[in-house]
């Protein structure tokens, strides 16, 4: 016997207006799920005001609190619980004879081609039309020609699977021509064939700017710029403590850091990667700004972790993911102004979501034109990483080779990303 699909997943709304959606998910463990649930809630653009998890290796229960980062977010439920149904396990009895999950299938790869007119505002509107659709956005290349047009090619997949019907690509195009209105002069939708191979990496980076953009040690000035909390007066304190004295069976994890959007993806992002099983997990409700989270947890033997090397380099790795969960800068690509955009991607080969959307969500609330822009992947030593590549105009409020301005810009763009 197993238990039936309704009860995988529940999704209930709060008993007054204001209150959060409240998303229970009870299934068989695999490693790794509780990264993948607040993944999704993340693509969903939904904020996670507290949780629970608890697992006994074989069956895991997870209790979260949602609601919407903002009120512009139209969210789709249904639809989330069909995505969070999809990542569970069979539920079915063969599921304790066989602890592997099946393997999923990668989603084909479409391009998306459109050519209009330019405007500001532009890539943000058509990025905030796919998000709407569930379509996520794999790759990009955007240029704008010399005469004020632009041509957009968005390599996306769906998240519902049903771009290969008619009904789902004129669904798709209609949306778009909405926001585009006459501008638009021409929109296609088509499977990607070998060229897709061609827009995999990025433009090859100067040693200087994959150093300032990768390193994993920051100086002090880069600390004080880059982690600031909402409160520019304050910079982001984040203390990781280990207990091994609480539990005959688990190290005890515990966290305390300030609130970002994506906060709890981070954390079950690193815990994946570094191969840690959670047993028991609290995320508590936000108090002055700041996070409190528990973790109960063991290495994959199923071993409290003793070595006090193994202690420091998990501490070390959670505080930097925390702090700096995604880069940003500002540099000169040429003559041109270039800001770019890098988070680490999971060893899965995921990225994090909505980076697209709220990089140009800031952009357009500051006024500034994007001439070009791409996505593709960078490896270095240790990791490979999602890299953003956006070349910004001149002709905008900021004058791009001040400093000042510089700095501006980066704040604003990161504060869009951690949700500030």
């Amino acid at each position: 016997m197993g238990v039936p699909n309704d009860d995988v997943v529940l999704i209930q709304k709060g008993k007054q207006p204001g209150e959060p959606y409240v998303i229970t998910v009870n299934c068989p463990d695999k490693a790794g799920l509780a990264c993948d649930i607040c993944r999704i809630i993340l693509d969903f653009g939904l904020y996670i005001t507290k949780g629970d998890i608890s697992t006994d290796g074989i069956w895991c229960f997870m209790v979260f609190w949602v609601v919407p980062h903002s009120c512009s977010i139209i969210v789709r439920w249904a639809n989330l619980k069909n995505r969070l149904l999809s990542i569970c396990p069979s539920c079915s009895v063969s599921f304790y004879f066989n602890q592997q999950s099946p393997r999923s299938l990668s989603s084909p790869v479409y391009l998306l081609k459109f050519f209009c007119l330019d405007r500001k505002g532009l890539l943000h509107d058509v990025t905030q039309v796919l998000c709407e659709l569930e379509l996520t956005i794999q790759r990009v290349k955007v240029t704008t020609t010399p005469d004020g047009r632009v041509l957009d090619l968005f390599f996306i997949t769906d998240n519902m699977e049903l771009l290969h019907t008619k009904s789902r690509q004129d669904e798709t195009c209609e949306q778009l021509h909405a926001v585009l209105g006459e501008s638009c002069i021409s929109c296609e939708l088509q499977l990607v064939g070998p060229e897709y191979d061609c827009h995999q990496g990025v433009s090859s980076l100067s040693p200087l700017v994959a150093e300032e953009l990768f390193r994993y040690e920051l100086s002090d000035k880069e600390t004080r710029s880059q982690a600031l909390s909402p409160d520019t007066s304050k910079l982001k304190k984040t203390n990781v403590t280990i207990d091994n004295s609480l539990s005959p069976a688990h190290t005890l994890l515990q966290i305390n850091c300030v609130d970002h959007k994506g906060l709890l993806y981070d954390i079950m992002r690193t815990m994946k990667d570094c191969n840690m099983k959670i047993s028991y997990g609290r995320f508590s409700s936000i108090s002055k700004g700041y996070r409190d989270l528990d973790l109960f947890i063991q290495q994959m033997d199923r071993k409290k972790i003793v070595d006090h090397e193994k202690q420091s380099a998990l501490c070390s790795r959670l505080k930097m993911e925390m702090l700096h969960p995604l880069r940003v800068i500002i540099a000169n690509r040429g003559p041109d102004t270039e800001l770019l955009v890098a988070n680490p991607v999971e060893l899965c080969g995921k990225g994090r979501p909505r980076v697209f959307y709220d990089v140009t969500l800031a952009l357009k609330a500051l006024g500034i034109c994007i001439f070009s822009a791409e996505i593709g992947r960078y490896s270095t030593s240790d990791r490979e990483w999602e890299v953003y590549r956006f070349l910004l105009e001149e002709n905008c409020k900021f004058q791009l080779s001040n400093m000042v301005a510089r700095e501006q810009i980066v704040d604003g763009v990161r504060r869009s990303l951690m949700g500030w």
